[in-house]
């Protein structure tokens, strides 16, 4: 398959994934009072990987996150020549996905995107906090997003293992980043993903952006680890 195919799928997949899982969160999460609330959201995040991985996993493999990618790396699955490119669409893919949710969040009356915008963050930012007191530290948030991706990098390599039963890798990595967001909504708001991160901290456009470095580095860390965890302790000799 060529590049530009694979850049291509990896673009909309992470598109989707970002609009289908930050829009959940800023327009449907709180509505009134039939809002779909943190358990709404985590599905949301979950299914957005599950149908995106079935439509174009067969193009690009499915990553739809740099830190599944660099992890892939790491793990020996993915070819390091192939990263960046694969980083590179995945970023404007999350953009792209917080430009069209803020143009239509914003169709709303009252919208404001500085009060949030479905951002990840930690301290006087985390879901937790309430008028800024309470929120899970910054220690909280490394130690929560470093576990729960490198967590979801052994479970992607291992639902995409050879031995593993063959056409539901899809499902067990969804169900997995369900899992997760229903973990760690509370502490950060889930990243494991700095593509979700960047697309919709870039509209929120303060804190989002000086926190942003967290939500990058950890989960990139954390893939590694997961990575290297699968390829030396689990993976077949074979």
């Amino acid at each position: 398959m060529s590049m530009g195919k694979r850049f291509t799928a990896e673009f909309f997949g992470t598109f989707w994934l970002v609009f289908g899982g930050c829009g959940s969160a800023v327009i449907a999460a709180g509505y009134p009072d039939l809002g779909i609330g943190f358990a709404g959201v985590a599905l949301a995040f979950g299914l957005t990987v599950v149908t995106m991985a079935y439509a174009v996993g067969h193009i690009s493999g499915g990553h739809f996150n740099p830190a599944v990618t660099v992890g892939l790396c790491a793990g020996g699955r993915f070819p390091a020549k192939d990263v960046l490119p694969y980083i590179i669409a995945q970023v404007i893919g999350g953009i792209a996905a917080g430009a069209v949710l803020y143009l239509i969040a914003s169709g709303k009356p009252g919208f404001d995107a500085s009060a949030g915008f479905a951002s990840n963050g930690y301290g006087a930012h985390s879901p937790s906090a309430v008028n800024g007191i309470g929120g899970y530290s910054m220690q909280a948030a490394i130690a929560a997003e470093l576990v729960l991706t490198a967590f979801f990098l052994i479970v992607i390599h291992g639902a995409t293992d050879k031995r593993a039963p063959s056409g539901f890798g899809p499902l067990a990595i969804g169900l997995a980043l369900t899992l997760i967001h229903l973990i760690s909504i509370p502490i950060t708001n889930t990243s494991v993903n700095p593509a979700r991160s960047t697309g919709v901290a870039i509209f929120q456009g303060s804190w989002a952006l000086e926190q942003l470095w967290l939500f990058w580095l950890i989960p990139l860390i954390g893939g590694i680890v997961g990575g290297l965890i699968y390829r030396h302790l689990l993976a077949s000799n074979d």
